[in-house]
């Protein structure tokens, strides 16, 4: 991982970005989703819940073949707009399992912090987000 950027640097898009719907909940998908879910939860201010999916260890190999849901979902997301919070979209495997597990909600945006999503703050080569210790 390259291009390391600061925390500030980080924060400066997290306050930058523009959500153009309103959203009922934001879905973290745990464990990298928690802490961009929790800055996006202090503009927002709405309900905040964890979707606890795993498909990478904490090196980033692949765990598994495909995202396994570790623990029941354990929130009301039906008729729900939710926002769904990832720090690095790679692939895009766990989101979409994530979005075909969430089937039932109104609607479903995707924010990343890095990688392809409805709401981004970078697209480019993989960085060590500052918050990783």
């Amino acid at each position: 991982m390259t291009n390391n950027k600061s925390f500030e640097e980080v924060l400066h898009r997290f306050r930058e970005i523009q959500f153009h719907e309103t959203f009922d909940i934001i879905v973290a998908i745990a464990n990298g989703g928690i802490i961009p879910a929790a800055i996006i939860n202090q503009r927002l201010n709405i309900d905040m819940h964890l979707l606890k999916i795993n498909l990478r260890d904490p090196n980033q190999k692949p765990k598994y073949d495909t995202p396994r849901l570790i623990s029941p979902i354990d929130f009301e997301y039906r008729d729900k707009n939710i926002l769904l919070v990832e720090d690095r979209i790679k692939t895009g495997a766990t989101v979409k399992f994530a979005i075909d597990l969430l089937h039932d909600a109104r609607q479903i945006k995707t924010f990343a912090v890095n990688g392809k999503a409805d709401y981004s703050l970078y697209d480019e080569a993989c960085f060590k987000f500052p918050w990783i210790i």
